[in-house]
């Protein structure tokens, strides 16, 4: 089953559960096809200053994805209409892993982002469809 994400996401902040400091807003631009799929996460903090954060992955294509153009192994994969995203990503000596399992609402305005079984469970980001 596909599911496209393609849009502008805000996150609704007061919906979401998010670790860490909560910042000012975050926005997500999603390019979707078939096989490729490309998040770029733009968070900005309480004061002002922004942080982007590009990531692209390859669905159903093992260790094809890139975090700010950089390779990163992990895989994105159907199970049925939720898609799951799975990263490795090496932060210093660190090694950190993350499941994020994307879905949308039936009316197609609201997308959840949620962290289950990794290294930021429990994390859920919820995105209202701005355009």
């Amino acid at each position: 089953m596909s599911v496209n994400f393609t849009g502008v996401w805000n996150a609704n902040l007061d919906k979401s559960r998010l670790s860490g400091p909560l910042p000012k807003a975050i926005s997500v631009k999603i390019e979707q096809s078939e096989a490729e799929l490309e998040e770029e996460v733009t968070v900005t903090r309480l004061d002002g200053s922004e942080e982007r954060v590009v990531f692209k992955c390859w669905i159903s294509e093992q260790d094809r994805n890139l975090l700010n153009g950089r390779p990163v192994r992990g895989s994105a994969r159907w199970m049925s209409d939720e898609l799951v995203i799975e990263s490795w990503i090496q932060l210093g000596a660190r090694e950190m892993y993350m499941c994020d399992c994307w879905s949308l609402s039936s009316d197609r305005q609201t997308l959840m982002m949620e962290h289950r079984n990794d290294d930021l469970a429990g994390q859920l980001t919820i995105l209202d469809r701005v355009e």
